[in-house]
């Protein structure tokens, strides 16, 4: 199985076996010994893979850390890991710090299984940074968090590579919270910024309160139709030239946004297997199908969209199972079925 199939397959156990994984030896076997194979280290290799790896800190002797990684004789990665139930703050860097500073260790990573944090001496060198340069939820392992993490992998571990990448990801990620920032609570000079060239009067209190809601509704409001227009012209791009047969001359079948987003989502799950060409959006009266190749007898999934509950239709063979959908993230959480059923139609021609 490829590094990218394991990691949604521990993304997927994430999600659905977090509950059992509250002590720090569950998060260990059941996380992080995976992620670090995933990352094709040898785990039972104490030459490569080093449990409670133990360094003579200043004023710390015996201390360990869980995990340490060596690679050409050195080690490179240190790993400390929590309980899944533990907010990583701070104050779990302790170790990491001073082992860092007394080993050849590049990288370090903070996990309670779930959430995963990546630091280096971006700052100064050989000291450890206060801040993670990558992180992520890994219940929530998006395609760019995979292409990340794919530098960390044995074959490609890379440091210097790394360290230029890490660069970017930190302030990149810095942005991202400011702009998540700025939408929740828009300060009173972006407010000002914004409204300039809209409103002549003078910006008084009265006006900062009257505007703020509005500026903080229409910056989501453009994110969203950022978003959507561009789930629009994807649908609307196939290789071959041609165009989704989802507008059907009927006038009482309307494709809604939801399963737009709803098809948009399942071609994205699947298309490390199949060509994104040959998954075709076909709407119907009572469900929007989702075929491969427009062919009505290579089902991958339905949405059942068109009532107030709605379902999505998976596929074993010709026999479909509908599943209860509370919202369309929950898409996610069937994406080994919704491979398993594509894989079907790998060597299927056109």
């Amino acid at each position: 199985m490829a590094s990218e199939e394991k990691l949604r397959v521990l993304s997927e156990r994430i999600r659905t076996h977090s509950n059992s994984m509250l002590t720090e030896e569950a998060v260990k076997t059941a996380v992080v010994l995976p992620f670090l194979t995933a990352l094709e280290y040898d785990v039972f290799n104490p030459e490569e893979v080093i449990p409670e790896f133990c360094a003579d800190a200043v004023g710390k002797k015996g201390e360990k850390v869980d995990y340490a990684i060596k690679l050409d004789g050195e080690i490179r990665i240190l790993v400390e890991c929590k309980p899944i139930t533990t907010k990583l703050e701070k104050a779990h860097l302790a170790q990491l710090y001073r082992y860092f500073s007394v080993t050849n260790a590049k990288f370090a990573i903070l996990t309670n299984g779930r959430n995963f944090e990546f630091y280096t001496d971006l700052v100064s060198p050989n000291r450890l940074d206060e801040r993670p340069f990558f992180s992520f939820d890994l219940a929530d392992a998006q395609h760019p968090v995979i292409g990340e993490l794919k530098k960390f992998t044995k074959s490609e571990f890379d440091v210097e590579g790394i360290l230029k990448s890490a660069h970017r990801l930190k302030y990149t990620s810095a942005i991202k919270r400011e702009i998540a920032a700025i939408m929740d609570n828009p300060p009173e000079d972006f407010v000002r910024l914004v409204i300039s060239g809209v409103y002549d009067g003078r910006f008084t209190q009265s006006v900062r309160e009257e505007f703020t809601p509005m500026v903080k509704n229409a910056f989501r409001d453009t994110i969203r139709e950022l978003v959507q227009s561009r789930l629009s012209n994807a649908l609307a791009e196939t290789s071959d030239g041609d165009t989704p047969e989802d507008e059907v001359d009927d006038d009482r079948i309307v494709t809604t946004d939801e399963e737009r987003e709803g098809f948009m989502i399942v071609r994205a799950i699947v298309r490390e297997v199949l060509k994104p060409s040959r998954v075709i959006m076909r709407d119907q009266k009572s469900y929007c199908g989702i075929l491969i190749d427009n062919n009505n007898r290579r089902p991958l999934a339905r949405l059942h969209f068109n009532r107030s509950v709605k379902y999505i239709g998976l596929f074993d063979g010709a026999s479909e199972e509908r599943v209860k959908l509370d919202n369309l993230d929950e898409i996610y959480e069937h994406s080994s079925r919704l491979r398993q059923t594509a894989l079907q139609y790998v060597e299927v021609a056109n």
